[in-house]
């Protein structure tokens, strides 16, 4: 076999194996470089430090595996307009004060106050979680071999969980339940599968239309896992607090491999 062939052959394998390959940017020895993921307590955890920067204030740990339990994404991410993209929100003392963003939740009545006591439990500097506490609440939850261990989506269907997705009383978030059928660029690459139901179930519309993904089908440009991979579209979420992309067969059900 010719060194040319061998080296196509050893290409299109790892596309079938990875099948989130579906554009062109190399990666070391083949396709794509899947970022490095953090043990699963601080998968999805970030540092706020926007503000504290050159400042004695350490950084916020804020990890949403603690929140999520409580909210859905659609409670921080529309009602109190934080950014999807960690340190692009301007939050400052005196917002929290006033009851915007954090302060809108953490009043001393929802959870503990915006107080000088409570500094430390938020500013820690630190963005590693409690491995115990992390360990106690996932043992009992529905299991997935990615991320942070759980499978958020089952355990909201099956009652694990009860977020809220709303502060005001009596709001619900619009439903819209059509499955999508994303057919790949490759033939090689089986297509992807996007169930509104599930995003839903967390998100709000206007979390991804239209700044992330155009309304109408088909009409999103340059939508291939180089993109995602770059944090947009899909990735905006998925690798940072949703599934990572390693899981390629919750979006490409039909691919026959995937990164363990």
């Amino acid at each position: 076999m010719s060194p040319v062939r061998r080296k196509v052959l050893l290409a299109v394998s790892a596309v079938v194996l990875i099948s989130c390959a579906a554009a062109t940017a190399p990666r070391r020895g083949g396709f794509f470089d899947l970022p490095r993921l953090p043990s699963p307590e601080n998968y999805a955890n970030i540092l706020i430090s926007g503000n504290t920067e050159g400042t004695e204030m350490k950084a916020v740990r804020f990890s949403h595996w603690v929140h999520r339990i409580k909210y859905t994404c659609r409670v921080c991410h529309l009602e109190l307009d934080f950014a999807m993209a960690v340190n692009e929100t301007g939050i400052t003392e005196d917002d929290n004060l006033n009851g915007l963003y954090c302060g809108a939740c953490h009043d001393g009545k929802r959870a503990f106050g915006h107080t000088k006591e409570n500094c430390s439990r938020c500013h820690t500097g630190d963005i590693r979680s409690d491995e115990k506490s992390f360990r106690e609440f996932s043992s009992r939850m529905p299991k997935t071999d990615y991320g942070n261990g759980i499978d958020w989506s089952m355990a909201l269907k099956r009652g694990f969980i009860d977020p809220r997705s709303s502060l005001t009383p009596g709001v619900e978030p619009m439903r819209f339940g059509k499955f999508l059928k994303l057919e790949a660029e490759w033939s090689m690459v089986p297509p992807a599968y996007f169930p509104h139901r599930e995003h839903e179930a967390w998100l709000d519309c206007a979390n991804c239309h239209p700044d992330i993904f155009n309304v109408k089908k088909k009409t999103t440009k340059h939508f291939s896992m180089r993109y995602i991979l770059e944090k947009k579209f899909c990735g905006v979420c998925h690798m940072n607090v949703a599934f990572p992309l390693d899981d390629c067969r919750r979006c490409h059900p039909e691919i026959n491999g995937g990164r363990r």
